[in-house]
């Protein structure tokens, strides 16, 4: 009897061990910290977790004194995505920015840098960097996140992100495997499908995973996306043959040979829980190969961990999943954790408390793109109108997150004000009345027209050539991919929104 108290007792700590959820507030929930003395060994941390560095560092100590093995993770892409930044804006600039300027010199700094500051936090689990080849201009969800349309660019770029942040003692978590660059459907509302064949996944898709493998990522994450060259029926996430089969496979049987945590998207994203429920979701994945469930974006609740520690053990008693899979991926998950704790306090030691706080805005200023209409622009002096064309911001980006050049502009030139407008104000009043609109709350001010991914948004493309044909001086800053030719008076392609991109631009329509 009591063998077999203990063979539940241990299936139940591997069912929790390979869960990663979420919770709500700034405290650690009383349910939270049950879990982890039963087993839980990750814990997931949102925008909506985080309210200061300080207030973040004492829940991370909170919930690590339950279990000093702990995985904290945390998505903090810098740049449009951010969490400890939430509500302010990222001091780094995102992928695209560093991919421009191409320097893995710096990529790595800011990739130090950032890791410095999670792991002042408590932070030991960074699910970043995207390795996704941005190979689709029209991509909803990926766009500035990436480094670029050129895999071997994104290659080098994601290993260096890697060595980055790992140097600083916090894991990095590249994703999304096998590809999510060549997309028009956003995961988080459907499931994408990607056609490439064989041949063009192994020399566009995979090359920067394998640069990730080869520079010591230590997680990878998967990618609820539909890739028939590889499986015709499952989503890569649910795929034994793209996980255990590519991903882990020996690089002489042509795998990619990675040997560390597989880590998959967040399970209640429609293109897993609509289709196949998120507890089935979540044992089909362990069985595929994955070793750790990423929940709590949106189901951030002790019954959500729960039903997923119970299906996994259903499963296992069924036959549907093998105890020893599930240990196996557990014991992955603690791995990792040692790593984390083992590596963290010799970086700490290493490191100290030196840092380079002035690197984003750095990597931010030599980012930029500046094109100037023919003759002398001459910079801002007086106050501005700030036109800012918004379109709808994707689930990973949120739209919580200030962006924009307002907010800097009306610290270097007092009474800029500002106006934002979205695809209601051009379906529900046209395109010449939202003009007038710009040009009557700017009336006799120069007009700094802000637009994002101009070219995958017709309205917005509409109001802005409607714009600068009546103010020939507008200066336009293009805050997203710069695919749309330059247009206006002065033209800056920032190369993402991040608060530190938007500085960037401002100093220079302010001549700074």
């Amino acid at each position: 009897m009591t063998t077999l108290l203990r063979s539940a007792d241990t299936l139940t700590r591997d069912a929790l061990a390979v869960l990663q959820p979420g919770f709500t507030g700034t405290d650690a929930p009383d349910w939270l910290l049950r879990r982890l003395g039963e087993g839980l060994t990750s814990v997931g941390l949102f925008g909506r977790n985080v309210h200061t560095p300080e207030q973040l560092a004492a829940l991370s100590a909170r919930l690590r004194a339950e279990t000093d093995g702990l995985l904290i993770a945390i998505d903090e892409e810098g740049g449009d995505v951010t969490r400890l930044e939430v509500r302010g804006g990222s001091s780094f600039p995102g992928n695209l920015a560093l991919g421009a300027v191409d320097d893995t010199g710096l990529t790595r700094a800011v990739a130090r840098e950032l890791g410095r500051r999670l792991a002042d936090c408590g932070i030991t689990l960074n699910w970043a960097p995207s390795a996704d080849v941005n190979s689709n201009p029209g991509n909803p969800v990926i766009g500035v996140r990436s480094f670029g349309s050129d895999p071997h660019l994104v290659a080098r770029h994601t290993a260096a992100y890697i060595q980055g942040m790992q140097a600083a003692g916090v894991a990095a978590c590249t994703k999304h495997f096998p590809g999510h660059g060549d997309t028009a459907v956003d995961s988080h509302y459907d499931l994408p499908r990607i056609d490439a064949g064989p041949d063009t996944l192994h020399a566009r898709e995979l090359v920067p995973f394998k640069a990730a493998v080869a520079a010591g990522t230590k997680a990878v994450m998967s990618a609820h996306i539909l890739v028939p060259a590889l499986d015709g029926d499952l989503p890569a996430t649910l795929s034994p043959a793209a996980l255990h089969g590519l991903l882990r496979a020996p690089v002489a049987a042509g795998g990619l040979g990675f040997d560390g945590l597989i880590v998959t998207d967040a399970v209640e994203m429609r293109a897993i829980a609509a289709t196949y429920g998120i507890e089935r979701g979540s044992v089909l994945a362990i069985a595929a190969g994955a070793d750790a469930i990423c929940v709590g974006g949106g189901l951030a609740d002790e019954a959500t961990v729960l039903r997923l520690r119970d299906a996994l053990v259903r499963a296992v008693r069924s036959g549907a999943l093998t105890e020893e899979r599930l240990a196996e991926a557990a014991g992955r998950v603690r791995a990792l954790a040692r790593w984390t704790r083992e590596t963290g306090r010799s970086s700490a030691r290493a490191h100290g408390g030196a840092g380079d706080p002035d690197v984003g805005l750095r990597a931010a200023r030599r980012a930029l793109r500046v094109t100037a209409a023919e003759g002398a622009y001459e910079p801002l002096r007086t106050p501005a109108y700030v036109a800012a064309f918004t379109p709808v911001a994707n689930i990973a980006v949120g739209d919580e997150t200030p962006w924009g050049v307002a907010a800097e502009l009306q610290r270097l030139l007092p009474g800029t004000d500002t106006g934002s407008f979205g695809p209601a104000d051009a379906e529900e009043a046209g395109a010449s009345a939202m003009l007038a609109k710009v040009l009557e709350a700017a009336a006799d001010r120069r007009i700094v027209a802000v637009v994002r991914d101009l070219h995958r948004h017709p309205w917005m493309a509409d109001a802005l050539t409607a714009l600068v044909a009546a103010r020939p001086d507008t200066v336009v800053v293009e805050m997203g991919v710069p695919q749309a030719p330059p247009v206006g008076a002065l033209h800056i392609a920032t190369h993402g929104a991040a608060r530190v991109c938007g500085l960037a631009a401002a100093e220079v329509i302010t001549g700074g």
